[in-house]
């Protein structure tokens, strides 16, 4: 399970006076889908805490390329890009029902000591998870 991937129906709430689906949204759409991707691997986030792990948006690269309007029915593939060290770096790619691609990305985040804010390794039991992937 190197990716997974989850269906969304934006809200109305989430798009813009142009009827187009705010930029911002979209970050929410890959986090929903990250969770959900830990979930599939047995690791939830709330584990990561659990064991003083934080995992804090390190470097975000989008690339917007068709809009999402209310009322379209979007996936979100969510990729494990390369086996964790002190990042882990997910891609993204968002699409519509019609296989159209409205947005890719990659976004790094680093795990980090929830006490020391230091970066960190990753737990071992999700590097032993990850290291299955590939």
């Amino acid at each position: 399970m190197k990716n997974s991937i989850i269906d969304i129906v934006p809200r109305y709430a989430e798009t813009d006076q142009m009827g187009i689906v705010h930029h911002s949204n979209y970050l929410i759409y890959m986090e929903q889908a990250r969770l959900d991707w830990l979930d599939a691997l047995g690791f939830s986030y709330q584990k990561m805490e659990d064991s003083g792990v934080l995992l804090p948006v390190y470097q975000i690269d989008i690339k917007y390329k068709n809009p999402i309007k209310f009322g379209d029915e979007i996936s979100v593939k969510t990729t494990l890009k390369n086996l964790p060290t002190t990042r882990v770096v997910f891609e993204y790619e968002i699409t519509k029902k019609d296989g159209s691609v409205c947005a890719t990305a990659e976004l790094t985040l680093v795990f980090t000591d929830a006490k020391t804010f230091r970066p960190r390794k990753p737990i071992p039991e999700f590097l032993e998870k990850c290291k299955t992937l590939f």
